[in-house]
């Protein structure tokens, strides 16, 4: 629970994500733990994270939530570095068929992240409109395309 206010801290850094309450970020750190990965600089303090939690109605479906990184550690591969080392834990600790995220068309990076990802474990990446900007109620909202990675390999 420590990781929360410096995972909310990077988050509102980032500049891209949708940055929720740090009451929430304190939640996630308590109850979503063991789907989630924080990294740490030389002096224990959070640099990285990737939040994620299993999809209630599909166990086997890790949600990525959010990913981000502190900007002095950008470019170095710190993302993808977490979302391999959260999916092969999340996969040996309850077994992973597939991995869901979703991304705003505009995010370049998220998307060359988890398109890279399917590649890197040779998994079919499928990609479809899962919520329309539209229903989002502030109205200025971009569509949030799903990204549905997997069946991996057993």
């Amino acid at each position: 629970m420590e990781d929360g206010a410096a995972i909310w801290r990077i988050a509102r850094d980032s500049e891209v994500l949708d940055l929720n309450s740090s009451y929430s970020y304190l939640l996630w750190c308590r109850d979503f733990a063991a789907t989630s990965v924080v990294a740490r600089d030389e002096t224990g303090g959070p640099i990285g994270f990737v939040t994620g939690y299993l999809r209630p109605d599909r166990p086997g479906t890790l949600v990525v939530w959010q990913v981000a990184v502190d900007s002095a550690h950008r470019g170095k591969g710190l993302a993808a570095t977490l979302l391999d080392a959260l999916t092969t834990r999340v996969a040996s600790d309850q077994g992973l068929a597939s991995v869901e995220t979703t991304v705003t068309p505009d995010n370049t990076a998220s998307d060359r992240l988890f398109t890279s990802f399917a590649q890197r474990h040779d998994v079919p990446l499928e990609r479809e409109v899962l919520f329309d900007g539209e229903l989002f109620p502030e109205g200025t909202h971009l569509p949030e395309v799903l990204y549905r990675i997997g069946p991996f390999h057993a």
